[in-house]
C-alpha cells in the first residue's frame, strides 16, 4: 500500500537497535508496558525529557530514549511502543518485541497498571519467556489505593520470580526504588528466577525436542525455548527479524525445519491445528495471570469501578453518546471562539507595532524600497498574520483537547464512532486521528500510526484533511460571523457562530465517512479489521501539566512549523502582487485566468488564487483576498469584520459565495506542512498525490453542485 515500517514507527527500531553507549559501562534499559499505564510518565520522570503522555491507547508508536544517572552509572532508557502483547499482530507489537530480543537491553522494565493488574500480566509473562532480566513496575498505586485495591508486592515478586516495585510516577513516588532494582539487575547484584509457563503435555514435549536443536544454532543469543514456541506457532515475522538482526536464516536449516514440520504434523494428528495451538498458548497465559492475581490482590470494595461503568453507560450509549460528543465539541469551539478574540487583537497590535519600528529602521538605513517590501511587508507581515491568528485559538483549543485526552474521554469518542467507521470499511481508531486533526492535520497524519492495518491507515491519512485544522478556523469563523451570525448582535452571536461551526464540522465528519467508504470500495478495497480499544478509567487531569505540555508540545510546535512555511510564502505573495506585466500585477493575471473556472464553483479568481497561495499556511487566505481586492500589493488587516464584509460585498460576494468559500475551505488540498508529513509517513509520492487530489476533487464537486443548484432554483 506504500506504507513501510519506517513510516509507521518500525524504521525507528533500526536506529534504536544501534544505540551507541557513550562508554562500555552504560546500561540500556527497555521500558515496556500496555498503553495507558503511565509508561511515558515514568520515562519523563526518570529522564527529564518532555515525552508526551496521553490517556488513550497507541500513544507511543516509535521508540524515544533519554539518559539518567544512578549511583554514578549512566542508564539509557528506551521507551518502546505501548502494546498489549508481543505476538507481532501489529507494528507496535513487532517493534516492541524486536527491541527486547535484538536491542540487547541490559534490563527490561515493564510498567503495569495497579488497578487492572490481571490484564497487564499477559505482557509480563510473554516478556519473561524472552528474557530473565526484567523488573516489574506496578504503577498507579495511588489510584489502586483510592479504589481500595490492595496488592501484595512481595508475594507478586515471589510468584513471578523477578523484582517488583510499586510506584506513583505522576507524584514521583517509588522511582528511587525502581532505579535501585534496575541498577542491581544490570550489574548482576541481584539474580532472577522467572516463572516458567507450563503448557499442555504434548506442547511441552514438542518444545523440548526443538529446543535442544536450537540451543547450538543460536549460541544462546535468544531464549531457545521461546524460539521453539515461535517456530511451532509459525511466527514468520520473528524469523525475518532473526535473519535481519542476527544474520541467520533458520528456514535454511533443513534439519530444524524438517523437525518442526514433523512435530506440527504430529500435533495435527492430535487435532491441534495452528489456530488451536495459539489459542492454547494464549489461554495458558491468561489462566496463569488469573491464578497469580488471585494470590496477590484483595479488594476492599468489589464495586470499585462501578462509578466508571455508570458514566460509560451514558457517554457510550446509543442514545446519548453521539449528542454528548457533539455538545462537548460545541463547548470546546465556543470557548475557543470567544476566548481567542482579545488575545489575538493584542498580539496583532504588538506585532504590527514591531513592523512599524522595522519600517523606521529600514528607512534609517536607506535600503531600497524592494528590500523593505520583501522582508517587512512580505515575509514579516505574513508571519505576523500567522502568529496573531493561530496562536490564541491553539493556546485555548489544545489545552481543552488535552484535558479531554487526560480525562480518558477520547477512547469513548472512538467507541461511539466505531460502528460508523466499520460501515465505511475503515478503522474506529480513525476517530482519534480525526480529533487530532482539529488542532493540526499534520499531527493527525502522524497519529494515524496507531492504526495497524496499512489499508485503513492510508484511508485515515487521505481523509484526515476533511477535518478543519486550527489554521482554517479563522476563515470559517470570520465568514460565519459576517454573513450568518452577524444578523444577531449581543452575547448570542458567539452561540450562533458555534452552532454553525459545529454543523460545518459534522459535515466534515460525514464527508470523512463517505470518502472512506468510497476509497474502501475502489482503490483501497478491503474489509474492516478488528482492534483492541481499551476504555481506560477516568482520571483527574493534572491541569498544570496539561497546560504546560499542550503549550510547548503542541501549540508552539505546530506554530513553529507554520511559521517556517509562512515566511517563504510571504515572499512569493509579495513578489506576485508587486511584479507587473503591463498595467496589472502577476497576481491579477493569474486571478483573471482562474476566474471562469472559479465562477463555476461559486468563487472568483482572487478567492481561488488566495487558496492556492495559502498552500503553505491556511491562515493567510483571508489576508490575501483582502490584499487582492484592495490592490495594495501588501497583506492588510481591516479594523473590523464589518469593514471586511463591506469590502467583500462590494467585490461581488453573496451568501452563496460565503457558503462556497466555507465548503471549499473545509474540502480542499492539505497545506504544505501536511503534504510533507504525508510524504514522510507513507514514503510514497503516489499516496501523497492521492491525498492531495481526493479532498480537492471532492471540494470542487461539492461547490459546483451547491452553486449551480442554487442558481438553477433561482435563489440568487
Amino acid at each position: 500500500m506504500g506504507l513501510t515500517k519506517q513510516s509507521t514507527g518500525g524504521g525507528v527500531l533500526e536506529k534504536e537497535l544501534k544505540i551507541k553507549r557513550s562508554n562500555s559501562e552504560d546500561k540500556i534499559v527497555a521500558l515496556a508496558g500496555n498503553p495507558n499505564v503511565g509508561k511515558s510518565t515514568v520515562f519523563n520522570s526518570l529522564t527529564g525529557l518532555n515525552q508526551h503522555t496521553g490517556n488513550w491507547p497507541g500513544k507511543t508508536v516509535a521508540n524515544a530514549h533519554g539518559k539518567y544517572i544512578y549511583k554514578d552509572k549512566d542508564f539509557i532508557l528506551v521507551d518502546i511502543p505501548g502494546t498489549y502483547s508481543l505476538m507481532a499482530n501489529s507494528v507496535e507489537e513487532e517493534v516492541a518485541r524486536d527491541f527486547i530480543c535484538f536491542g540487547n537491553p541490559d534490563v527490561t522494565v515493564i510498567v503495569v497498571d495497579a488497578t487492572c493488574l490481571e490484564r497487564n500480566l499477559n505482557l509480563v509473562l510473554q516478556t519473561l519467556e524472552i528474557t530473565n532480566k526484567v523488573v516489574l513496575c506496578v504503577n498507579l498505586m495511588d489510584e489502586a489505593k483510592r479504589k481500595k485495591i490492595n496488592i501484595n508486592l512481595k508475594k507478586l515478586s515471589s510468584e513471578l520470580g523477578i523484582p517488583v516495585v510499586g510506584t506513583s510516577a505522576n507524584r514521583g513516588k517509588g522511582l528511587s526504588e525502581l532505579m535501585d532494582s534496575v541498577y542491581k539487575i544490570s550489574i548482576n547484584l541481584q539474580t532472577t528466577n522467572p516463572i516458567k509457563i507450563q503448557y499442555d503435555t504434548c506442547i511441552e514435549k514438542s518444545l523440548k525436542i526443538i529446543e535442544s536443536r536450537i540451543e547450538t544454532v543460536l549460541n544462546n543469543k535468544l531464549n531457545s525455548r521461546w524460539i521453539a514456541l515461535k517456530l511451532l506457532d509459525g511466527d514468520k515475522s520473528l524469523l525475518e527479524s532473526i535473519n535481519k538482526y542476527l544474520n541467520y536464516d533458520i528456514t535454511l536449516n533443513d534439519d530444524i525445519m524438517k523437525l518442526v514440520n514433523e512435530i506440527k504434523d504430529n500435533l495435527r494428528s492430535l487435532e491441534i491445528e495452528n489456530d488451536i495451538l495459539r489459542d492454547k498458548i494464549v489461554s495458558k497465559l491468561v489462566e496463569t495471570s488469573e491464578m497469580i492475581c488471585r494470590k496477590v490482590i484483595t479488594f476492599e470494595n468489589e464495586n470499585y469501578n462501578s462509578k466508571d461503568r455508570k458514566i460509560d453507560k451514558i457517554l457510550t450509549s446509543k442514545i446519548y453518546g453521539i449528542p454528548i460528543m457533539i455538545l462537548l465539541l460545541g463547548i470546546v469551539f465556543w470557548l475557543t471562539i470567544t476566548g481567542a478574540n482579545i488575545p489575538s487583537q493584542i498580539i496583532s497590535t504588538g506585532l504590527f507595532w514591531i513592523e512599524d519600528r522595522l519600517t523606521e529602521f529600514f528607512t534609517w538605513l536607506g535600503t531600497p524600497p524592494w528590500v523593505h517590501g520583501i522582508l517587512v511587508m512580505g515575509m514579516y507581515r505574513t508571519l505576523a498574520w500567522v502568529v496573531s491568528v493561530m496562536l490564541p485559538p491553539m493556546a485555548i483549543f489544545f489545552p481543552l483537547f488535552t484535558l479531554l485526552e487526560d480525562l480518558g474521554y477520547l477512547p469513548r469518542v472512538a467507541f461511539n464512532l466505531d460502528n460508523f467507521f466499520k460501515k465505511a470499511c475503515a478503522c474506529g481508531k480513525q476517530a482519534l486521528t480525526m480529533c487530532m486533526g482539529f488542532g493540526c492535520n499534520a499531527a493527525g497524519i502522524i497519529g494515524c500510526r496507531i492504526i495497524d492495518s496499512p489499508r485503513e491507515r492510508l484511508i485515515a491519512i487521505i481523509t484526515n484533511n476533511f477535518v478543519p485544522c486550527n489554521g482554517r478556523f479563522p476563515t470559517l469563523i470570520a465568514i460565519i460571523t459576517m454573513f450568518f451570525a452577524g444578523i444577531i448582535s449581543g452575547p448570542f452571536q458567539s452561540v450562533i457562530s458555534t452552532l454553525i461551526l459545529t454543523t460545518v464540522i459534522i459535515l466534515g465528519v460525514i464527508m470523512t465517512l463517505l470518502i472512506s467508504k468510497l476509497l474502501s470500495k475502489t482503490i483501497l478495497k478491503g474489509l474492516p479489521s478488528t482492534f483492541t480499544l481499551e476504555l481506560p478509567p477516568y482520571r483527574k487531569p493534572q491541569v498544570g501539566k496539561v497546560i504546560i505540555r499542550s503549550v510547548f508540545d503542541r501549540t508552539l510546535f505546530v506554530l513553529g512549523r507554520a511559521v517556517s512555511v509562512a515566511a517563504p510564502a510571504g515572499l512569493v505573495i509579495w513578489l506576485m502582487a508587486n511584479i507587473n506585466i503591463g498595467n496589472l500585477s502577476l497576481l491579477t493575471h493569474c486571478a483573471s485566468f482562474l476566474d471562469p473556472f472559479a465562477k463555476l464553483i461559486g468563487l472568483d479568481g482572487y478567492i481561488l488564487m488566495a487558496f492556492i497561495l495559502g498552500l503553505p499556511a491556511n491562515e493567510i487566505v483571508i489576508p490575501i483576498i483582502i490584499m487582492s481586492y484592495m490592490a495594495t500589493g501588501n497583506i492588510l488587516e481591516l479594523d473590523s469584520l464589518e469593514e471586511l464584509r463591506t469590502l467583500l460585498v462590494s467585490n461581488g460576494w453573496t451568501w452563496l459565495t460565503a457558503i462556497c468559500v466555507m465548503l471549499f475551505s473545509l474540502m480542499h488540498w492539505p497545506c504544505g506542512t501536511t503534504c510533507f508529513t504525508i510524504k514522510k509517513e507513507t514514503q510514497s509520492w503516489k499516496w501523497t498525490l492521492v491525498s492531495f487530489l481526493v479532498p480537492t476533487i471532492t471540494g470542487i464537486v461539492i461547490c459546483f453542485t451547491v452553486a449551480n443548484t442554487i442558481r438553477l432554483l433561482g435563489f440568487i
